[in-house]
C-alpha cells in the first residue's frame, strides 16, 4: 500500500475502517435531557482547567436515542454534561458517555476526544412516561423519568427553563468541550488536548418540557453517580436532524506553558 493510499483511509483496521470519514448527519435523534444542581466540590474535582464550572452547580443527565446516523447506524447512548465556561465563553463539558456500539464509539474517541465506554443505554416510552435507563456490566446505574409530552415547546414563544425550537436549536450548536487522552507506544501522552466542536444544521422537529427525576446508583466503572444528585431543576424531550463536525484543539496541555 502506498504512503499516498494510507492518508486517504479513514480509520484503522485499514481493510475494514471502523467509521468513514466525516461529517456525520444524525436524523430524527431523541433527547432526553434532565438538569440537576449537584455538589460544587465534586464538580471542581473532574473539571480539567482551564476550564471553570459555570454558576449554580448545574449538571446536565442525557438519554440519547440515535436511529440514524450516517456511518455510525443505529444506537443508543447516555452521558453527563457540565455546564463551564472558557475563557468567557459558556460551554459544556462532556464527563463521561456510555454508548452500545463500536464505530460511533471508536470514531468519537480517536477524532473529537468523546470519553466513551461500552454500556447499555435506552431511552423509550413505557405508557405514559418517557424513560431514560442505563446499564452497566447489566446492573442498573442511571434512570430517568418525564411525563410524556405534557408541555409542548414547539408552539409555545417563551417558557421558563426553554424557549422555542429556535432556542433549542441555538443551545444544540452551543461549543462542546472533550479532554483528548491518547498515549503514545510508551505509554506517555501523544495528545493532551481539550477539543471544541459544535453541532450544526439543525432542525428542530418536535420539544417538550416538563417535571423529571433521575436516580443514580453508585459503580466503579460507571460513576455517574459521583456528581450527586441535590436538586433536580427540569427535563427536556426533543427530536432533531443534527449535523456533526470534525472539530479543533482550543488547548494543548503538552505545549503549555509551565
Amino acid at each position: 500500500m502506498k504512503r499516498a493510499d494510507i492518508l486517504k483511509l479513514s480509520a484503522m483496521p485499514i481493510s475494514c475502517p471502523s467509521y468513514p470519514k466525516g461529517p456525520y448527519r444524525f436524523v430524527n435523534r431523541e433527547y432526553l435531557i434532565i438538569t440537576y444542581e449537584s455538589d460544587a466540590a465534586a464538580i471542581r474535582a473532574v473539571v480539567p482547567e482551564p476550564l471553570k464550572p459555570a454558576k449554580g452547580n448545574l449538571v446536565s443527565y442525557e438519554f440519547i436515542k440515535m436511529p440514524d446516523s450516517s456511518g455510525f447506524g443505529d444506537y443508543m447512548e447516555s452521558g453527563v454534561v457540565i455546564p463551564c465556561t472558557f475563557e468567557g465563553e459558556d460551554v459544556n463539558f462532556t464527563l463521561m458517555m456510555f454508548l452500545d456500539n463500536e464505530p460511533p464509539m471508536t470514531g468519537g474517541r480517536e477524532v473529537w476526544g468523546f470519553p466513551k465506554k461500552y454500556g447499555e443505554p435506552k431511552l423509550e416510552v413505557l405508557h405514559d412516561t418517557l424513560t431514560g435507563t442505563l446499564k452497566y456490566d447489566s446492573e442498573l446505574v442511571a434512570m430517568g423519568t418525564m411525563n410524556y409530552k405534557w408541555e409542548n415547546l414547539t408552539h409555545i414563544p417563551e417558557h421558563s427553563e426553554m424557549a422555542d425550537v429556535e432556542a433549542i436549536a441555538k443551545k444544540l450548536g452551543k461549543t462542546q468541550v472533550n479532554l483528548k487522552l491518547i498515549p503514545d507506544v510508551d505509554g506517555t501522552p501523544a495528545i493532551c488536548q481539550l477539543v471544541a466542536y459544535n453541532m450544526c444544521e439543525a432542525d428542530v422537529k418536535g420539544a417538550w418540557a416538563g417535571h423529571a427525576r433521575l436516580h443514580l446508583i453508585p459503580h466503579i466503572n460507571a460513576p455517574v453517580a459521583d456528581l450527586p444528585v441535590r436538586r433536580v431543576v427540569g427535563g427536556s424531550h426533543f427530536i432533531a436532524d443534527i449535523t456533526l463536525p470534525y472539530g479543533r484543539v482550543i488547548h494543548d496541555y503538552l505545549k503549555e506553558k509551565k
